[in-house]
């Protein structure tokens, strides 16, 4: 409607625009439907992957029905554009028509429009039906003739649709996408919602998270052998092959994880549950550092270091798939994949795994993994939520008993380090073995603190991670270290 000084005049008609037509993956929605239902099905379904192949053989139509009726996809949380639903709203409120032409299936398009409304109208793949490049082109100018709409899109499939458009709308496109529609239709200018960034990527690979990885040089430490140069160096290469691994696993736990993730208030902000990175370069990556790893490993370190490393990443495989949703079993999985760094140690040494370092890692990490599981039980309680947690084997009513579990664990930790003081082969490592004893009330302080800490709801972050960063843990590390290095 037209306005005069501010004012609007009634008797001039509402202008009328073609329909705005709006592609989904990768414009609307920062994610793509295909990639998301095929991740929910591996996740929810790993025994049933050739099912993949005999849909993928019927065609893509069949391929993307059957992981749409196989998977359940809570479409509230899916990551959406925001700046393109606010374009789409301010279109709408010109009372223009706004059509949802996408090429995900007609079963999950629907429940988006639903949950959105913002459409008068849905198109999109079903049974017999790609609705993807020449076949939504032809399905959109049965509508409204060539000419007889806007179209905003992102990718080469796109390219038809822009062709026939009478205005394009072009948004994160893929590469070589941008110079190609401005050849061929009147472009808007290009809108860039997002880019993937360097730090989005490091946040994906959790690069943080290899401080963990330290563990590597306890066996080390513990058999007196930093200063050996040649050891040290063996020990910076496994260092770095754990931690690509390790990355490798990351990125694809939390592939699997998207559903989850999205409901927490802190996982949802990680790049793939946020569609920052797209799960496709995801599965670029993940193999691409698994290579890495391994061809590093087996070049410059012995086959025993790249076995643990395996199996290191069989049992993260396990556990994201299966075992985290089991009680108890998730913890004590979690502990082994601490321990399997101490392990790998050993490996990358040629040392001697003993008794008294198996059995402290593993009470001590089964502490702490007690730890990271009562933090997130805690924030549900927080929330007020009774249910099973998400993803996980546990309701908020078993805050008690993990937390007694877990201290205990801590504590028998303390005691298998008290046994090891009094181990004839420790007397002959130490001039004055008695001193070690000192070190014995610092890690009662220190695993005391922890699960005050986590009661208190201080503990926000991985426990191991937190031990490394926090000032009172780094002192207290410092002092134990001095008490072994006095004794011997």
């Amino acid at each position: 409607m037209a306005r005069i000084q501010g004012r609007v005049q009634e008797t001039v008609p509402p202008l009328t625009y073609p329909p705005l037509v709006i592609d989904l993956d990768g414009t609307l929605l920062r994610s793509d439907l295909l990639m998301e239902t095929a991740m929910a099905f591996v996740r929810s379904k790993p025994l049933q992957v050739l099912n993949v192949l005999g849909w993928l053989f019927k065609g893509k139509a069949a391929l993307k029905e059957g992981l749409a009726l196989a998977t359940e996809i809570d479409v509230s949380v899916l990551p959406y554009d925001s700046q393109i639903i606010e374009l789409i709203l301010a279109e709408k409120a010109t009372g223009r028509m706004i059509v949802l032409a996408t090429a995900s299936h007609i079963s999950l398009a629907e429940r988006i429009a639903e949950h959105l409304r913002l459409f008068d109208l849905v198109l999109a793949s079903n049974t017999h039906r790609n609705l993807s490049g020449n076949h939504k082109r032809d399905l959109l100018v049965a509508h409204y003739g060539e000419g007889g709409f806007d179209y905003i899109g992102n990718s080469k499939d796109d390219l038809p649709i822009w062709k026939v458009s009478r205005q394009a709308y072009v948004v994160n496109p893929d590469p070589g996408v941008e110079s190609r529609v401005q050849a061929m239709a009147r472009v808007e200018p290009t809108l860039r919602t997002h880019t993937a960034s360097l730090r989005d990527w490091r946040k994906a690979m959790r690069m943080h998270q290899w401080l963990k990885n330290a563990l590597i040089f306890v066996p080390l430490l513990a058999s007196h052998r930093l200063a050996q140069l040649e050891l040290m160096r063996d020990g910076v290469f496994a260092f770095l092959c754990f931690g690509v691994c390790a990355s490798s696993v990351y990125i694809l736990n939390d592939l699997l994880d998207l559903g989850d993730d999205r409901h927490h208030k802190s996982k949802r902000d990680r790049p793939f549950a946020s569609g920052q990175l797209s799960i496709k370069a995801g599965l670029i990556l993940v193999p691409a550092l698994l290579l890495t790893a391994f061809g590093s490993a087996l070049l410059l370190l012995p086959w025993q270091f790249s076995a643990v490393m395996a199996a290191y990443y069989g049992l993260t495989l396990a556990y994201s798939l299966k075992l985290k949703r089991l009680m108890a079993w998730d913890v004590i999985v979690l502990a082994m994949l601490y321990t399997a760094r101490i392990i790998a140690g050993v490996a990358a040494f040629n040392l001697t795994l003993t008794f008294w370092i198996l059995a402290f890692s593993m009470f001590i990490f089964l502490s702490l993994a007690m730890v990271k599981r009562y933090a997130e039980l805690r924030d549900a309680r927080t929330r007020e939520v009774n249910t099973v947690a998400r993803g996980r084997g546990y309701y908020p009513g078993d805050l008690d008993m993990i937390a007694s579990l877990g201290a205990s664990s801590g504590y028998l930790a303390v005691m298998v380090l008290a046994l090891y003081i009094q181990d004839a082969n420790t007397t002959s490592l130490y001039v004055t073995p008695h001193v070690i004893w000192l070190a014995c009330p610092l890690l009662l302080f220190w695993v005391t603190r922890v699960w005050m800490l986590t009661h208190r709801g201080q503990m926000n972050e991985d426990p191991v991670v937190f031990a490394i960063r926090d000032r009172t843990s780094q002192l207290i590390g410092a002092v134990f270290l001095l008490m072994f290095w006095i004794a011997a």
